[in-house]
């Protein structure tokens, strides 16, 4: 007799189709991609994480605290189990028992004794509340809900995936019967000044749905996939491109079917390429063979709906770009100055690269750099911010008094945007700062461009818009193969030594220079656009 499939919390944002292959026999020999070195720095970065507020919590809270062993494996439910009966107040690492009836298993970071039973709380290496109010918080030194009180200062930052890892580990509590009473669960982020308590039952979800509800619904589904999988039965879910794809280590078996049956989710992703399916068309070719006005009134949300056609036309045809008008438009100035940031996940901004061109101001054109060697957090990033700003401020001056325009570009303004309010924000007062009104007019005026958005009103990009994907047609390489903003992560964790190393010199040199090809980059796109050479670019009316 099979044993009953067993999953942990992560199914419930995962890939169908992934949850399935991990459960098919028949895919257990089957290559997979590498682990995305992205995506491994930040499980590092997460457990190391972890590990320091269990120092910090273990020190804090003494003999009230008890950690399970990570060493053993066939032993930790039990000894999990055993000292949730012996009414240890917080019990870190815990392996709690499986559920086969309910088909779960999994871990918690941290069991909270509260009343006669448990309640989870997760450490999470990312931001969980935002300035405001409501969210409901105890110190860090009392991670009990019954310390909880609403902190005025703070708003819960809306993280699904946390939620639902509560709601998993709440179900788990509840079939060994050691769960408190009531559906709450706790969370530890990256700050970890603070726990932030939520309610499960609250209904916060689309369609007024609890996240307990919410949770279920999708356990449910992933349960019977896996469960359907391991049986060898009918798939229940099939391959589609969607953006997870592309960190997903199941990539190269899902990319190989798609591709031989030329699926549709490689031009439209997600839910539009459901859209399309439930209308009987399921091929890149079935879909290029329609007429825009076929797909007009079909509710397309992740692209336009007549783009929809010229893509698949354009993935036909193998180009990676495609003029949506016969002559490209670039917002240009006397002085220009591109812009590029540098972060480390949410702990901050330590790098701002600049690339100066055009008139004279009265200093060499070219690259220069605004950076914090110091780890993050760290306060020495507000002093490169301050240089960072004073420096643009002085060129976007000193361009006035000569009546000369001034413009400053990014490429996809949503990042540097964030680092730009929040440093302003995070740093009010510190020589050098701007006030974040300052920073809003700058950013809202027509002097800040975003390149990104006139590639997108401009082009039609079948691989899609991202920098590196659109530089090499304007004829611009990184001198890095390995560039990434993945990879700079890891760079940065070397360049500054977190961890405990040594810093890594040679890595700050990789940065700088990673940092001033995007620049460079973005100058090499705006330059082509306006060049001739753009119209070696198929227009969409030509196809």
């Amino acid at each position: 007799m099979k044993e009953k499939v067993l999953l942990d919390a992560g199914v419930v944002t995962r890939c169908r189709r992934r949850v399935h292959l991990e459960h098919d026999p028949a895919m257990a020999d089957q290559p997979k991609a590498p682990l995305d070195l992205g995506i491994e720095q930040r499980i590092a970065d997460a457990a190391e994480h972890r590990q320091a507020v269990a120092r910090w919590l273990s020190a804090v809270l003494g003999e009230e605290w008890t950690e399970i062993p990570r060493g053993v494996t066939d032993s930790r439910a039990e000894l999990t189990l055993a000292a949730m009966r012996a009414g240890t107040p917080f019990i870190s690492a815990a392996q709690l028992p499986d559920d086969p009836a309910g088909g779960r298993r999994g871990t918690v970071d941290l069991l909270v004794r509260s009343g006669s039973g448990y309640v989870p709380v997760l450490v999470v290496r990312h931001k969980i509340t935002d300035p405001g109010s409501g969210a409901r918080v105890s110190p860090l030194d009392r991670p009990v809900p019954e310390a909880a009180s609403i902190d005025q200062a703070r708003k819960v930052r809306p993280q699904p995936r946390d939620q639902l890892r509560l709601a998993h580990a709440v179900r788990l509590l509840q079939a060994c019967g050691m769960a408190a009473s009531g559906h709450v669960g706790g969370v530890i982020g990256v700050e970890a000044d603070v726990v932030v308590w939520h309610d499960l039952r609250t209904p916060n979800w689309p369609g007024g749905r609890t996240a307990l509800a919410e949770y279920e619904a999708r356990f449910a589904d992933r349960l019977a996939v896996a469960t359907a999988a391991a049986a060898g039965a009918e798939p229940l879910a099939l391959p589609s491109r969607i953006t997870e794809c592309k960190g997903c280590p199941w990539w190269p078996t899902c990319e190989l079917q798609l591709r031989e049956s030329r699926d549709v989710s490689l031009v439209v992703r997600g839910e539009d390429a459901a859209v399309l399916r439930d209308i009987g068309v399921s091929t890149v070719d079935q879909l290029a063979a329609m007429s825009p006005d076929d797909v007009d009134e079909l509710p397309l949300t992740g692209v336009r709906n007549g783009d929809a056609v010229l893509l698949a036309k354009a993935w036909l045809r193998d180009l990676p770009l495609v003029r949506r008008v016969p002559e490209l438009t670039v917002p240009r100035a006397d002085v220009e100055v591109d812009v590029d940031m540098e972060s480390y996940a949410d702990a901050g901004a330590y790098l701002w690269g600049c690339l100066l061109s055009g008139a004279d101001v009265g200093e060499a054109p070219g690259y220069r750099a605004f950076v914090s060697w110091e780890p993050l957090p760290s306060d020495d990033e507000a002093r490169s911010f301050a240089e960072f700003w004073t420096w643009l401020s002085s060129v976007r001056r000193r361009a006035y008094e000569r009546g000369l325009t001034f413009r400053a570009y990014c490429y996809n303004e949503l990042a540097e945007n964030r680092w730009l309010l929040a440093s302003a924000e995070r740093f009010a007062g510190k020589p050098g700062v701007p006030s974040v009104a300052e920073v809003r007019e700058f950013i809202g005026s027509a002097e800040w461009v975003d390149l990104f958005a006139t590639v997108r009103e401009q082009f039609l990009c079948p691989n899609g818009k991202g920098l590196k994907v659109i530089a090499p047609s304007a004829g611009f390489g990184w001198r890095d193969a390995e560039a990434s903003g993945e990879n700079s992560m890891r760079w940065y964790r070397d360049a500054v030594g977190l961890g405990g190393r040594a810093p890594v010199l040679s890595q700050r040199d990789r940065i700088l220079r990673y940092n001033e090809d995007d620049v460079r980059a973005t100058w090499t796109i705006r330059q082509w656009m306006a060049s001739e050479d753009v119209l070696q670019v198929p227009y969409a009316a030509d196809l």
